[in-house]
């Protein structure tokens, strides 16, 4: 049931991102707008909410720059916490549907565990390097795959399980 419900979130955000690009019609300016919004549920009572709004603006036809935002609520029958992310990325186009981006985050975390009361607030920079697939679903909108890889990511010393991270997105504007 909880796969169901992620997957149809998932569907309504591509096709509601969608409507309104096919809405706009034809974009003379070059700002480009989207994000991703990610639900996670797991055992003991594990859920997490993210959202990870963007703005880029188009230098050329292929490069992009922009800013990313980042934030994630999680919570478990042990713990909860907050984690905020921003960042300047940029990406590259080729062929239309492809792309290879690098994108700098500065996390600032707070976590609390519930039974001590334990609070833990930390900072981490992450780079990502990767890049994906994208795929139009209409007009100037672009729902994007990739995989990236966070350069700086050290085992037993982040707070992140591992350097790679998988994303789904849709950017409107491209």
């Amino acid at each position: 049931m909880k796969k169901i419900f992620t997957l149809s979130l998932i569907v309504c955000n591509v096709f509601c991102f969608s409507q309104i690009a096919m809405s706009s019609g034809t974009q003379t300016n070059r700002w480009t707008f989207g994000g991703g919004l990610g639900i996670g549920f797991g055992s003991n009572s594990y859920f997490n909410l993210q959202v990870s709004p963007r703005v880029g603006y188009k230098i050329t036809e292929q490069l992009e720059g922009g800013i990313i935002g980042n934030v994630s609520w999680q919570s478990s029958n042990y713990y909860k916490s907050t984690m905020v992310g921003v960042g300047p990325f940029a990406n590259y186009y080729f062929a239309r549907s492809f792309f290879v981006g690098a994108n700098l985050q500065q996390y600032f975390i707070n976590s609390k565990e519930k039974f001590s009361g334990y609070k833990y607030n930390t900072d981490e920079t992450a780079l990502y390097l990767g890049g994906g697939y994208m795929q139009n679903i209409g007009n100037n909108a672009f729902i994007q795959f990739g995989i990236m890889y966070n350069v700086l990511w050290q085992d037993r010393v982040s707070i992140f399980s591992t350097g790679f991270v998988p994303s789904i997105g849709v950017v409107v504007g491209l």
